[in-house]
């Protein structure tokens, strides 16, 4: 089993970092992206690229949320798993809370450059916030969190020794 944490944020910071409220215009937030290591390492070199495709089009993925960050690449095992802490600009944002919205793949043509599905909102399979960004310059990497192994208890002696 593994754990993944924030471990240096400020003392008393949510983990899940405010995802049931949608982002506000022009505000600097904490999100996450879950990667490959190969692909990090990429990232911090080069910075991001945006996916061709998806959900909300094209643009990088990113949630507030650290637990579903933490769930991707879903082919990988989860301790192959990287989540990159960036800190995003998200200019003008457009809340996308169903599918078919007409501005599904096209918000950014609409003068839009964050996409944002709420949580539970029936757009994520997980009902898990989710955040496309047009622009990878929005994006600065600030570091990487990877899976801390936890130990296992079994129900023999003190698991706290």
């Amino acid at each position: 089993m593994f754990r993944w944490a924030e471990d240096d944020l400020a003392a008393g910071a949510p983990p899940c970092l405010q995802s049931q409220s949608q982002p506000a215009d022009d505000k600097i937030y904490i999100m996450y992206h879950g990667t490959t290591r190969a692909a990090a390492d990429q990232i911090k070199k080069q910075g991001f690229c945006q996916s061709k495709d998806g959900m909300l089009g094209r643009g990088v993925y990113l949630s507030r949320d650290l637990q579903k960050a933490s769930r991707y690449p879903v082919e990988l095992p989860e301790d192959k798993r990287v989540v990159l802490r960036v800190r995003v600009n998200v200019g003008r944002v457009i809340k996308i809370d169903h599918q078919r919205h007409p501005l599904q793949k096209t918000w950014h043509d609409k003068g839009y450059d964050t996409a944002w599905c709420p949580p539970k909102c029936g757009m994520v399979r997980s009902g898990l916030e989710e955040d496309c960004v047009w622009d990878p310059k929005r994006i600065q990497v600030i570091d990487e969190i990877c899976p801390q192994k936890t130990a296992t208890y079994c129900g023999f002696g003190d698991p706290y020794k």
